[in-house]
């Protein structure tokens, strides 16, 4: 049981949000000491799981530095400034647009997007400017709430969506423990059966975009001229 103790350690640190790097990194170590290996034998598996899996880490590890050279430089503020010449655009429709692109994109096997790629400096900072070209300011509880949503867009759209295409990492998965379970499934019959799950997925989002348009409308509403204030 004491081998579990990562567990443990997660589970503390999110819940006291303590940096999520710092969280995972002490849990890995505590787990290796608990299981009996050495300071040496953790960095050598560190070392080894990087370099077999270089190919997931490294987009992901190039990507931050230049996603925040393109934020120095402005993107977050042409975003802004491209939504807000759009009437029609709400933080709901764009959350939407943006799932809705994410899960067709996953499905097959085409890989845009992402939290520190897309929904932190686009579809975040898209959605409050939507947002404030309808209304004006807005309370601090309505720009975390749009930001909730552009993040569950992201989860919800990578998730359901990468169902769908055979070659995706879940797929395999399933397709590995039902063979060693002796049971004859095919990847295709899967990915099949993974498409009502995204459109009901999906239909949930519609509602839920929905449902944060009239929210926001409100929260305006009941804060009144003057109270609104932005989260930075």
């Amino acid at each position: 049981m004491i081998k579990l103790i990562g567990v443990l350690i997660i589970a503390t640190g999110f819940t006291l949000r303590v940096n999520t790097l710092l969280v995972v990194l002490a849990a890995g170590l505590a787990t290796g000491f608990a299981a009996g290996f050495s300071w040496t034998e953790i960095m050598a598996m560190v070392g080894k799981y990087f370099v077999d899996n270089r190919a997931m880490t490294l987009p992901i590890v190039l990507m931050l530095p230049v996603v925040g050279l393109l934020e120095r430089h402005g993107l977050k503020e042409r975003a802004e400034v491209l939504i807000r010449r759009s009437k029609a655009a709400t933080a709901g429709r764009v959350v939407l647009l943006y799932t809705a692109v994410r899960q067709v994109s996953v499905s097959l096997g085409v890989n845009i997007g992402g939290h520190p790629s897309a929904v932190r400096p686009l579809v975040a900072p898209m959605a409050e400017a939507a947002a404030r070209a309808q209304h004006g300011e807005l309370p601090a509880k309505s720009v975390v709430q749009i930001r909730a949503h552009a993040a569950a867009g992201e989860n919800v759209g990578n998730f359901f969506g990468e169902d769908i295409f055979i070659a995706v990492g879940a797929i395999l998965l399933m397709k590995g423990f039902f063979d060693a379970q002796g049971l004859t499934v095919s990847v295709w019959a899967m990915a099949l059966w993974g498409i009502p799950t995204a459109i009901i997925a999906f239909t949930a989002m519609i509602w839920r975009c929905r449902v944060l348009d009239r929210r926001i409308a409100r929260d305006v509403a009941a804060s009144g001229p003057g109270k609104a204030e932005g989260v930075r």
